[in-house]
C-alpha cells in the first residue's frame, strides 16, 4: 500500500529492469540453422518496423559460458523471440540462453515478453524432446553434468507450454507471411507496457498476492473485485501492482485512472471509452461519437478476447453500472478491479469480491517514512524520537507518511522540532488537499456540517446518542452518517462508536479554522485556549454553534481560581453545542444562551441547577461528578430533554420530579453513592427506555410503580446492595425489558427459598441477563428457562454453583455465555451452542462437553485442571487404559528413554484429531527412518502398491538452551509445521500444552498426524519443521510415515481415532498469514499455499484451538505425558506389519 527505494529486492513486486530496457526484442536462435535465412529476414523485419533487435552476430564458437554482453542483452530487452529449428538443442549455448531468458522471465513477475518461434519442428517435439531434440541430447548426457542436462529438459518443456508461433500451423509454410505475422505479435505485445509505479513497496504485500491470487485462478466467471479504502491509502497503488503482474496473462488489458476527475470533464465519458478501446485494441485508434456509440463499439471488443480491466476511482453507482450493463458481453474469465472510496458500491449484487485496505501498522509506517526521509529503512539515530511522533501523528496513511518524509528529507533536527509543533495545530495542506476530495464530493451542505459537528466534537460516541443531539439540531443524522460512511470520513466500530482518522478529523477542523483568522467568528471552538480566550475576552458572536473547554487542558490557568462570568455565553445566540469540563461560572444565568441542545458539564461545582437557566430545548443534559444535592430547587419543566445523565454525582440525594420532563428516554444515576430516593412519578414515563443505577448503594426501596415502565428495554441495578426488596410482580409486567443486570445483589437473601422462582418469573423478553455475584447455588435455579426462549447473552459468574445449570441446555439461542470466577464449578456438561464462553478464574473446572459437535467458541479462561474439553483435548488417561490395550511392550522398548521413575500420572494430549506426548530422553528410535540434526527435515514419500499414507509421525528431541539465549529467536509458542511441496499445501499445529525441561536437560515431543487419502501421496515433496519457544533449541527431529495396506485402513480408523475429530482436511488460504497471530492461535488443517509462500519458512497459518493467552506448561526434565489414542496406533501399526513405514 505504500512505496520505497527500488533497491529492496525483498518487496519488490515490478522489475527493476522494466524501467531501462536497450533492446525490444533479443532473437535466440542456432546460427548454423537460420542465421543467414529464415532469422536474418526476421531481423530486418523487426528493425525496419522500428524495434531495437539484438542478434549475437559471432559465429565463432563460444567458451564454456554464455558471453557477457548476451547476458547483459537478455537482461535489457524487454521481449526474447526463440527460433526453434531442428538443430537448436544440439547447441549447448543455445539451451543456455534458453534457461537464462526463462530465468528473466520468471524474476521479472512475467514482464519480459517471450515468444516461442517453431520454425521446423513442433511445439510437441520440444516438450518432449523427441526426433531430432532427442539425438541432441543422446549427446548431451554423455558430455554435460545431469543438474545442466535436466534444467535443459525442464527448461524446453517450460517454452513449448507457452503461446507460441508455429510455422507450418499459421502461415501454411510461407515464411513472408509469418515473419509479418511474427512482427504484429510483438507489435501487440509491446503496445501493452506496465504502468509507471515505484517497484518497492511496505505493507502490502498480502493483499497484492491475495488479488493476484483471485486474478490467476482458473475460471470462465466475469470475475469484479473492489479495492475499497479512504483516499490516500493505496487502493491505486495496490491496483497498478496487480495490473504490472499480470496483464499479460489476458489477451487485453486496460487501466483507465482517475474515472472520476475525467467523468466530470467535458465528453469525459467518451474519452474514457476511447481509452479503453484503443488498449484492448493494442493501440488502434477509434473514432466514438457519443456514448451509445461507444458502448456497442466495446461490447463487441471484449467480446471476442479475455481481458483485465481496470477502473480506478470509481465514485458513482452510475458509473458501475456502465460496467454491470455489458458484464454479460466480456469474454468468459475476464477480471474487472474497481477502485473506489465510496462504500455504497460495494453493495452491488454482481460484486464477487471486495478487498478493503487498512491502514499501516507502526513498524510498517516507520519503515515507510523512513525511507522518504532517510533513504533507508529506519530513522537516523537523532531524529528517531521525532519520526516516531510524526508516525504517529499519520495514523498509518501512507500518503501522510510520503509526504510528510519527503518534506522533511534532508532537514536539521530544529526544523523537525518546528513541523512536528505547527502540524499539531495547522496540518499539513497537500494531505488536507488530497483528503478534502471525500468532503468536498458530499451531495450538499447538510452532510457537510454534519461531518465538522463529527470532527470537532462528538468522535468516539455513540451513534444513536448523537443522532439524539444532532436530530435536535435539525440534522437527518442517521442518514448523513451513513452518507459520510460512504465517503470513508467516518467508520462505526464494533461498539456502535463513530470513529474517524485523525488526519480525517484534521481536515475538518482545518476547514474550520479556515473559515476566518478570529476564533470567535468561526462555527465551532474546539480548541481549549481559543474557547478559554473568548470567554475571557467576552467577544462570543452568534457565528458560534459549537464551544468545548476543559480548564485542565489549560495548563497555564489555575482552574480552581479562575471563575469565568456567566454573560460571556450572552452573545452566543446560535450555541446549541456545549461541553464544559472543570469550569466555574458566577453571574446570572437568565441572560445564558437559550437554543443549547446539548449541555455536557463535568464537574458542575453548584449544589442544585440554578431555576434562571435558560434550558427549555435542551435535549441531552450531561453533569457527571457534580456537586448537586438536588438537581432543582422546585421545579422546571424540560419539554426536550430526552437524556439525563448525573453519574458520580456523590451529593446527590434525591431526583427532580419526573413529570416535568415527560419526554424523557435515558435516565443514567451510576455511583450515585448518597441517592436514598427515586421519585415516585418515575412510572409515569412513558419513554423511559434506559434506567441505570448500577451502585447506588443507599437506595433500600425501589418505587412501586416502577412496573408500570412499559418501554423500559435496559434495567440496570447492579451493585445496589442495600436493595431490600424487588418484586416479583414489578419485573414480570416490564413487558419490553430486554437487558436486566442485578450483579451483586444477593438474589437468595431476598427471596429466600423463592430464588428459583424469581428467575422462572423474568420477563420473556429478555435478551441480555446478568446475575453476576447474586450467591446463587445450584438449587437456586428452576428446571428450565422456557419463558426466556429470547435470550442471547448471560452472566452466572462469581456464584457458588457447582455444574451446568439444567435449565441453560434448553437456551437454543444462547450467544454468549459467563461463569467467571466460579471457583467451585467443577462440571460444564451438556453446554449449548455458544460464540463466547468465559470461563476465567474457573479454578475448580475439570471437563467440559457440548450438545453439538461444531462448536465454534471462543474461550477465555485460565484453569490448570482442564483435563477434558470435549473436541479439543483430553490430558486424562489411566495408566491401567496402556495395559488393558497391551502396550506394555511399546513402553518397554523405549525404554532408554523413558523415565521408569517418573512420579507424574500417565497423561496424553488429544487435541483436534492430534494426539501428543512429552517426556524426558535423548534420542530418535532406530525405528523413524528419516532423521536430521536439526529443526527441518526434507522427504519424499515412498510409493508403494496397494498403501496409503494415513498420517505421520513426530519424534522432537530438544532442550532447554536457557531463556536468554540468543540461539533461538522465535518468541511463539512451540509449533509444528508440515509443507507438501508437490501438492502446495500446508499444516501447522501448535500444542495447548507443552513440556520445558530442566535447563541442560532434553525432552521428547512425540506427536501422531491423521491425513486423508489425498494430502500425503506416493512421490510427493514434504518438508516438515518445528518451531520451538525463546529458549528451548531442537537437537534432533525423526520422521515416520504411517503407510496402510487398503484392507487395513477401515479397521485402523475405526479403533484409533476418536469420532468427535475429522482428519486434517483441506482449506484454501489467500495470501500471507498474519506472523502476528501465532502466539495466541493454536491449530491449522492442511490449506493450499500460493506458490510464492513456499520458501517463507515462519509464514504460517493456525486457528484458535483453545482461545486461552497462555499455553499449558509441563516444567521439569522427568514430566511424563502420554497419549492413549497415540499409543493405540502406534500398537496398530506394529500388528499391521506395514510395509516401509518410509
Amino acid at each position: 500500500m505504500a512505496l520505497v527505494r527500488a533497491a529492496d529486492p525483498q518487496t519488490s513486486s515490478v522489475s527493476s529492469t522494466s524501467g531501462y530496457c536497450r533492446y525490444h526484442v533479443f532473437l535466440s536462435f542456432r546460427g548454423q540453422d537460420t542465421r543467414k535465412t529464415f532469422t536474418d529476414h526476421l531481423y530486418t523485419a523487426l528493425v525496419n518496423a522500428g524495434f531495437r533487435t539484438f542478434r549475437d552476430y559471432d559465429e565463432v564458437e563460444r567458451g564454456e559460458g554464455i558471453k557477457p554482453e548476451l547476458q547483459k542483452a537478455i537482461k535489457h530487452s524487454r521481449t526474447s523471440v526463440i527460433v526453434f529449428s531442428k538443430d537448436y538443442a544440439s547447441s549447448r549455448w543455445c539451451l543456455d540462453e534458453l534457461v537464462m531468458i526463462l530465468e528473466r522471465k520468471r524474476k521479472t513477475s512475467n514482464d519480459h515478453v517471450v515468444l516461442p518461434v517453431f520454425y521446423d519442428v513442433y511445439p510437441s517435439h520440444v516438450k518432449k524432446q523427441t526426433g531430432s531434440l532427442a539425438k541432441a541430447f543422446a549427446g548431451h548426457q554423455k558430455t554435460q553434468p545431469l543438474p545442466k542436462v535436466k534444467a535443459w529438459r525442464e527448461a524446453l518443456a517450460e517454452i513449448a507450454d507457452l503461446a507460441g508461433m508455429v510455422l507450418q500451423n499459421q502461415a501454411h509454410g510461407y515464411e513472408s507471411k509469418f515473419i509479418k505475422k511474427i512482427v504484429k505479435v510483438i507489435g501487440d505485445k509491446l503496445s501493452r507496457t506496465p504502468l509507471s509505479v515505484a517497484p518497492n513497496l511496505v505493507g502490502m504485500h498480502s493483499g497484492v498476492e491475495r488479488i493476484n491470487f483471485w486474478l490467476q485462478r482458473r475460471s470462465t466467471d466475469v470475475g469484479i473485485l473492489v479495492i475499497y479504502g479512504m483516499s490516500g491509502i493505496g487502493k491505486t497503488t495496490i491496483a497498478k501492482t496487480v495490473y504490472n503482474s499480470n496483464f499479460r496473462i489476458f489477451e487485453g488489458s486496460s487501466f483507465l485512472e482517475n474515472i472520476k476527475e475525467v467523468s466530470q470533464q467535458p465528453n469525459g465519458l467518451v474519452q474514457i471509452q476511447t481509452q479503453l478501446l484503443s488498449d484492448i485494441l493494442n493501440g488502434r485508434k477509434m473514432k466514438i461519437s457519443n456514448i451509445s456509440e461507444g458502448l456497442i463499439k466495446i461490447e463487441d471488443a471484449i467480446s471476442s478476447k479475455r481481458v483485465l480491466l481496470v477502473l480506478d476511482d470509481v465514485d458513482h453507482m452510475n458509473q458501475l453500472d456502465a460496467v454491470f450493463q455489458v458484464k454479460d458481453r466480456f469474454y468468459p474469465g475476464s477480471k474487472i478491479i474497481i477502485t473506489t472510496s465510496r462504500a455504497r458500491l460495494l453493495k452491488a449484487h454482481q460484486i464477487t469480491e471486495v478487498y478493503a485496505v487498512g491502514t499501516l501498522t507502526q513498524k510498517e509506517s516507520l519503515e515507510l517514512f523512513s525511507w522518504h526521509a532517510f533513504g533507508q529503512d529506519h530513522p537516523v539515530e537523532d531524529y528517531k524520537e521525532y519520526s516516531e511522533k510524526l508516525v504517529d501523528h499519520c495514523g498509518g496513511l501512507p500518503l501522510a507518511l510520503k509526504v510528510l518524509g519527503s518534506s522533511l528529507l534532508g532537514e536539521s533536527v530544529c526544523l523537525w522540532k518546528s513541523a512536528l509543533e505547527k502540524l499539531e495545530v495547522i496540518p499539513n495542506g497537500e494531505i488536507i488537499n488530497k483528503l478534502r476530495v471525500s468532503y468536498d464530493s458530499l451531495q450538499d451542505d447538510h452532510d457537510q456540517k454534519l461531518f465538522l459537528h463529527i470532527a470537532c466534537f462528538f468522535i468516539g460516541m455513540d451513534k444513536d446518542y448523537i443522532a439524539k443531539i444532532l436530530d435536535g439540531c435539525d440534522f437527518y443524522t442517521i442518514v448523513g452518517i451513513q452518507n459520510l460512511i460512504d465517503r470513508c470520513l467516518v467508520i462505526i466500530d464494533g461498539w456502535d462508536k463513530v470513529q474517524m482518522h485523525d488526519l480525517i478529523r484534521g481536515m475538518g477542523r482545518e476547514i474550520v479554522r479556515l473559515e476566518s483568522k478570529e476564533p470567535w467568528k468561526r462555527s465551532r471552538v474546539w480548541h481549549h485556549k481559543d474557547s478559554f480566550k473568548i470567554l475571557t475576552e467576552k467577544n462570543g458572536t452568534k457565528t458560534i454553534e459549537g464551544l468545548v473547554l476543559d480548564m485542565h487542558m489549560c495548563p497555564t490557568i489555575n482552574s480552581n481560581e479562575k471563575v469565568l462570568e456567566t454573560n460571556a455565553f450572552s452573545r452566543m445566540q446560535e450555541l446549541k453545542l456545549l461541553h464544559l469540563s472543570h469550569v466555574k461560572l458566577c453571574g446570572c444565568y437568565a441572560k445564558f444562551c437559550s437554543g443549547l441542545r446539548w449541555l455536557c458539564w463535568l464537574e458542575f461545582p453548584l449544589d442544585s441547577i440554578p431555576v434562571d437557566f435558560p434550558l427549555g430545548s435542551i435535549i441531552v443534559l450531561e453533569m457527571q461528578y457534580s456537586g448537586l444535592r438536588q438537581v432543582f430547587k422546585g421545579t422546571k419543566y424540560l419539554p426536550s430533554l430526552k437524556t439525563l445523565d448525573l453519574s458520580h454525582s456523590h451529593s446527590l440525594t434525591e431526583t427532580i420530579d419526573f413529570s416535568y420532563c415527560p419526554n424523557l428516554e435515558k435516565l443514567v444515576l451510576v455511583d450515585c453513592t448518597s441517592l436514598i430516593y427515586l421519585h415516585g412519578s418515575i412510572g409515569n414515563l412513558e419513554r423511559l427506555i434506559y434506567l441505570n443505577m448500577k451502585d447506588c448503594k443507599k437506595i433500600r426501596l425501589l418505587p412501586k410503580n416502577i412496573c408500570m415502565l412499559k418501554s423500559l428495554e435496559t434495567f440496570i441495578i447492579s451493585g445496589c446492595s442495600n436493595l431490600k426488596e424487588l418484586s416479583i410482580e414489578m419485573l414480570r409486567n416490564m413487558d419490553s425489558l430486554k437487558v436486566l443486570e442485578t450483579d451483586g445483589i444477593p438474589i437468595s437473601e431476598l427471596w429466600q427459598e423463592r430464588s428459583s422462582s424469581i428467575l422462572s418469573s423474568l420477563p420473556c423478553s429478555l435478551v441480555e441477563l446478568s446475575l453476576w455475584g447474586c450467591n446463587l447455588s445450584d438449587d437456586a435455579f428452576p428446571m428450565d428457562f422456557s419463558n426466556m426462549s429470547s435470550l442471547q447473552r448471560l452472566n452466572l459468574g462469581n456464584n457458588p454453583i457447582c455444574s451446568l445449570p439444567n435449565c441453560i441446555k434448553g437456551l437454543a439461542r444462547l450467544d454468549k455465555l459467563s461463569f467467571s470466577m466460579c471457583t467451585s464449578l467443577k462440571w460444564l456438561l451438556g453446554l449449548p451452542k455458544v460464540k463466547n464462553l468465559d470461563i476465567v478464574d474457573c479454578i475448580s473446572l475439570e471437563k467440559m462437553t457440548f450438545q453439538s459437535r461444531h462448536v465454534e467458541t471462543a474461550t477465555s479462561f485460565n484453569s490448570i485442571n482442564l483435563l477434558e474439553w470435549q473436541y479439543k483435548f483430553n490430558l486424562h488417561v489411566e495408566v491401567e487404559l496402556i495395559n488393558i490395550l497391551g502396550l506394555c511392550n511399546l513402553l518397554e522398548s523405549m525404554a532408554p528413554i523413558l523415565q521408569k521413575d517418573d512420579p507424574i500420572p500417565v497423561q496424553g494430549l488429544d487435541e483436534c484429531g492430534i494426539f501428543s506426548t512429552f517426556f524426558g530422553g535423548n534420542e530418535v528410535p532406530g525405528q523413524f527412518s528419516h532423521k536430521s540434526r536439526g529443526s527441518s527435515i526434507s522427504f519424499t514419500v515412498p510409493l508403494l502398491d496397494n498403501h496409503r499414507t494415513r498420517g505421520l509421525i513426530f519424534f522432537v528431541v530438544y532442550s532447554n538452551a536457557g531463556y536468554d539465549s540468543p540461539i533461538i529467536q522465535h518468541n511463539c509458542l512451540p509449533y509444528i509445521t508440515v509443507k507438501n511441496k508437490s501438492k502446495g499445501l500446508r499444516g501447522a499445529y501448535e500444542p495447548s500444552h507443552y513440556g520445558i525441561p530442566d535447563e541442560g536437560e532434553d525432552m521428547i515431543w512425540l506427536s501422531y498426524w491423521r491425513v486423508e487419502d489425498d494430502q500425503l501421496q506416493g512421490g510427493d515433496e514434504v518438508v516438515v519443521s518445528v518451531i520451538m519457544k525463546s529458549g528451548l533449541l531442537v537437537k534432533e527431529l525423526g520422521i515416520r510415515l504411517v503407510q496402510v495396506q487398503q484392507e487395513e485402513i477401515h479397521n485402523m480408523m475405526s479403533i484409533s481415532t476418536d469420532s468427535s475429530y475429522d482428519p486434517l482436511s483441506f482449506r484454501m488460504i489467500l495470501g500471507d498469514s498474519d506472523e502476528e497471530g501465532k502466539a495466541e492461535e493454536g491449530f491449522s488443517r492442511f490449506v493450499c499455499l500460493p506458490d510464492e509462500e513456499e520458501e517463507q519458512q515462519d509464514d504460517i497459518t493456525v486457528t484458535t484451538t483453545t482461545g486461552r493467552n497462555n499455553s499449558g506448561v509441563l516444567r521439569g526434565c522427568n514430566v511424563l505425558v502420554t497419549a492413549a489414542c497415540f499409543f493405540l496406533t502406534l500398537s496398530l501399526i506394529t500388528r499391521s506389519s506395514l510395509s516401509s513405514p518410509g
